[in-house]
C-alpha cells in the first residue's frame, strides 16, 4: 500500500478496534454477565458460563494481540510524516500480513482460562473474524441466561408474595400448616434452580414455567384459604349471628312444610307427599357447637365447620321450601279446578245451556267432588274434562 493507503487503513482500524473495545466493555457490563460472573451456578446454566468465560479470555487475549499491532503501526506512523521505505514496508506487513502473534504466556492472569487457542500468528482480519466468532458465542450465552432470569424472576417473586401474605395470615392465628411448610420449601427449591440454573428451565425456544405456576396458584389458594380463616375469626360474631338468623329461617320454613302437609292431610284424599324436611334440630344442635368455640381454637378447622354448616342450613332452608311448594301444589291443583269449572259453567249460562240435564248432572257431580273434602283430585280432575267434553258437544249440536 501506497502512504495513503497506509493512512487510510490505519483510521479504519483505529476506527474498529474502538468500537470492538467499546462492544466487549458493553458485553462485560451486560446485566447478564454480571449476574452470571456473581452468581452461585449449577447445572446447565454453569456448563454454558464456563464455556462462554473460557471463549470470553480467548477473546479478550485476541483483542490484546490485536491491539498490540494497530498501537504499534500508530507508533511506527507517528515517527515521520513521511516515512522511509523500510518503515513503509513494515506498516504494510502490520496492517496486511500475518503480524498478529497470539502467545498464550500474554493473557494476563485475570483473563486467563485453561482453554486458550495454541501460539500461532494471523492477519488482522483472521484475528477479527476470530473475534467475532467468539463474541456472537457469548453474547448468545449471556442474552440466553438474562432472557430466562428476566422471565423467572418475576415468577418467584409473584409466588413469594404469596408465600408471606399466606405466612402472616398464619401468624395472625396462630398454629402451624404444614401444607404451607411444604410448599414454602418446594417454592425456596425452584427459587435456588432458578437463582443458580435459569437455563434449565429453557427447553428448545419455550420457558418452561409449569412448575412455578402450579406452586405460585398452590400458594395463592393456600394465601385465601388462610385469609379466609382470618376473616372468620375476626367475623365469628357475626358470622354466628348470621348462621342463627338462616337456622331460624330453616326451621319456620320446615314448620311451614309441616302445616302446608296438614293441611292438604284434610283437604286433598289420598295425595303424594313429597318427603318431608326435619334438619333444623340437628342443625341447631352444630350451631350451638360453633357457639362454644374457645378463643384457641383451631381456626383452619373452624373455618371447615362454619362453611359447612353454611351450606347445610342453606341446603336444608332450600329442600324445605320446595316441599311446601310442592305441597302446596295440590291445594292450587284443586283450586284451579274449581276456576276452571265455574268458567265453564259461566260458558254455559251464555250459551242456555246451564240447566241442561245432562250439564246439569255433569256439573253437579265436578262440584260436589272439587268442595268435598278430602277431595280427591283423579276424579274431580275427570269431572271437570267430562262436563268441559259435554258442554263442547251439546253446544256444537
Amino acid at each position: 500500500m501506497s502512504l495513503e493507503g497506509v493512512d487510510h487503513a490505519l483510521g479504519l482500524r483505529r476506527d474498529e478496534r474502538d468500537r470492538i473495545s467499546n462492544d466487549l466493555l458493553d458485553l462485560e457490563g451486560h446485566t447478564g454477565h454480571q449476574l452470571l460472573k456473581g452468581a452461585e451456578l449449577s447445572g446447565v446454566t454453569l456448563r454454558r458460563w464456563e464455556e462462554a468465560r473460557a471463549r470470553l479470555a480467548t477473546l479478550w487475549w485476541l483483542f490484546d494481540a490485536y491491539r498490540r499491532v494497530i498501537d504499534e503501526a500508530e507508533r511506527l506512523r507517528a515517527e515521520r510524516s513521511r516515512p522511509g521505505a523500510e518503515t513503509l514496508g513494515e506498516l504494510n506487513r502490520l496492517l496486511s500480513g500475518p503480524s498478529v502473534e497470539l502467545k498464550a504466556e500474554d493473557v494476563s492472569v485475570e483473563r486467563r482460562s485453561l482453554v486458550r487457542a495454541a501460539g500461532e500468528r494471523l492477519t488482522l482480519d483472521e484475528v477479527v473474524s476470530r473475534m467475532d466468532a467468539a463474541y456472537q458465542e457469548v453474547a448468545t450465552a449471556v442474552a440466553a441466561a438474562d432472557d430466562a432470569w428476566t422471565a423467572l424472576l418475576p415468577k418467584v417473586e409473584e409466588a413469594d408474595a404469596a408465600r408471606r401474605a399466606a405466612e402472616r395470615a398464619l401468624a395472625a392465628l396462630g398454629g402451624a400448616d404444614p401444607e404451607l411448610k411444604r410448599l414454602a420449601r418446594e417454592l425456596a427449591d425452584l427459587r435456588q434452580a432458578v437463582r443458580g440454573d435459569p437455563l434449565s428451565f429453557v427447553s428448545g425456544d419455550r420457558l418452561d414455567v409449569a412448575a412455578l405456576e402450579r406452586v405460585t396458584a398452590a400458594l395463592a389458594a393456600r394465601r385465601d384459604h388462610l385469609e379466609h380463616a382470618v376473616r372468620v375469626r375476626e367475623g365469628f360474631d357475626a358470622r354466628l349471628r348470621a348462621l342463627a338468623d338462616l337456622a331460624a329461617a330453616v326451621r319456620a320454613a320446615e314448620d311451614a312444610a309441616r302445616a302446608a302437609r296438614d293441611r292438604v292431610l284434610a283437604k286433598i284424599a289420598s295425595p303424594v307427599l313429597p318427603h318431608l324436611p326435619d334438619q333444623a334440630p340437628a342443625l341447631a344442635e352444630r350451631l350451638a357447637a360453633l357457639r362454644a368455640t374457645p378463643a384457641d381454637a383451631d381456626w383452619f378447622a373452624v373455618t371447615r365447620r362454619v362453611t359447612d354448616l353454611e351450606r347445610a342450613l342453606g341446603d336444608a332452608l332450600r329442600q324445605a321450601e320446595e316441599a311446601t311448594a310442592a305441597t302446596n301444589a295440590l291445594l292450587e291443583r284443586r283450586d284451579e279446578l274449581r276456576g276452571r269449572l265455574d268458567a265453564f259453567r259461566a260458558k254455559a249460562q251464555r250459551q242456555g245451556l246451564a240447566e241442561h240435564p245432562d250439564l246439569l248432572l255433569l256439573y253437579r257431580r265436578a262440584r260436589d267432588l272439587l268442595w268435598t273434602a278430602p277431595c280427591d283430585l283423579r276424579q274431580a280432575t275427570r269431572a271437570v274434562t267430562g262436563y268441559q267434553r259435554a258442554l263442547r258437544t251439546i253446544g256444537a249440536d
